[in-house]
């Protein structure tokens, strides 16, 4: 398709161009059922197989072990906020956040709301323009639960591996909705991993939960029913009428990414699309990311400014003009954004770099 543009959003965001072209062709009359999957019934043998297919390939790409539960739920990540410490911040009472950006602050502030909820570090008097350090003495040995959200979409820093925290016995908690994907992943390292899919999996709508059984059945008698993961896992994300168009596309998505090599493939695709930008921004004397340290650098979402207001708003003007679109930084900061997620060809991210040589030439 010609008339497309490279949507550099950081969600709702890009999807493969081949899983969109096919739901299209499957739109009205999925396989040869008659009906489209939006219109089926979420107890239909054909919509059981579409979520036990979905469910069994995220298995097989993420290598989740079996004493793991996959759901898939609705209400985005902001439900989790709520939803996770409802579940397991019922021990102690406790539960230690790592604060590295907006929706880690959103996430502490609400589970304050149900406990003793204690924000053990934060980059926040930089402007979240780093990753903090965590020692094991920094948290406290009868939380319930360590937080993190391991990429930060609005700030451009992500937790490599040496910056995770060693929480030891004490259940890691993880916000992966913008890095989901995009590297492999431990998950045996984690009680509880969440993801909103509207970045790097599937329309807005469906929420992925993976969730260690032993933390199951926690939530207290008052939690309303929706709220606790154990209803959902015993009824296999089928308590209520689940998203099905939204794990549909989720499940074409894990296909895709089976047959592409995996999340290795995704990986090495995605370090070298981050590479070509930061090494130019970097060499550029022009552009400046605000994210220092490499090593706390977004794959995923790479921020960047020309240090004057007004060029940035002429940048992400002109750079839609040349069908650039969504490059403008969060409202909360301002500057230009990439989002860069699996979906994103290097096609786009060569004709965003030919737009920035370009535009930098035009008004040094």
């Amino acid at each position: 398709m010609t008339n497309r543009v490279y949507n550099f959003s950081a969600g709702p965001s890009m999807l493969p161009l081949e899983v969109i072209e096919d739901a299209a062709k499957n739109l009205a009359d999925y396989n040869g059922c008659g009906q489209s999957v939006m219109e089926m019934s979420h107890r239909s043998k054909e919509f059981e197989k579409i979520i036990n297919d979905a469910e069994a390939n995220l298995r097989d790409i993420m290598n989740i072990p079996d004493n793991y539960k996959v759901l898939f739920l609705q209400g985005g990540g902001t439900l989790q906020f709520a939803m996770v410490p409802l579940n397991l911040m019922t021990g102690s009472g406790k539960a230690d956040y790592i604060v590295t950006g907006t929706w880690a602050k959103k996430a502490a502030a609400e589970a304050k709301k149900f406990g003793d909820a204690k924000v053990i570090a934060s980059s926040e008097e930089s402007t979240f323009s780093y990753i903090p350090r965590v020692n094991r003495g920094d948290i406290r040995p009868d939380a319930d639960y360590v937080y993190i959200t391991t990429n930060n979409t609005i700030y451009g820093t992500h937790f490599c591996t040496r910056a995770l925290p060693d929480t030891g016995d004490i259940p890691l908690v993880a916000d992966m909705s913008s890095c989901i994907l995009s590297e492999p992943v431990d998950v045996s390292k984690y009680g509880l991993i969440f993801a909103g899919a509207q970045k790097n999996v599937a329309p807005a709508g469906v929420t992925i939960v993976i969730v260690r059984e032993d933390l199951l059945g926690k939530a207290a008698a008052n939690v309303p029913t929706y709220l606790d993961y154990k209803i959902h896992a015993d009824n296999g994300s089928m308590y209520n009428t689940p998203p099905c168009f939204a794990i549909y596309i989720a499940g074409e998505v894990f296909k895709k990414i089976k047959a592409d090599g995996g999340i290795a493939a995704m990986n090495k695709k995605d370090i070298e699309k981050a590479e070509k930008l930061y090494n130019y921004i970097d060499s550029s004397g022009f552009y400046k990311c605000p994210v220092e340290n490499k090593e706390d650098r977004s794959l995923m979402n790479v921020v960047f400014v020309t240090g004057n207001a007004d060029l940035d708003k002429k940048f992400v003007a002109e750079a839609k003009a040349e069908g650039l679109v969504n490059l403008g930084g969060h409202r909360s900061i301002g500057g230009m954004r990439a989002s860069i997620y699996n979906a994103m060809p290097m096609e786009g991210v060569d004709r965003l770099l030919e737009f920035m040589k370009k535009f930098a030439a035009e008004n040094k």
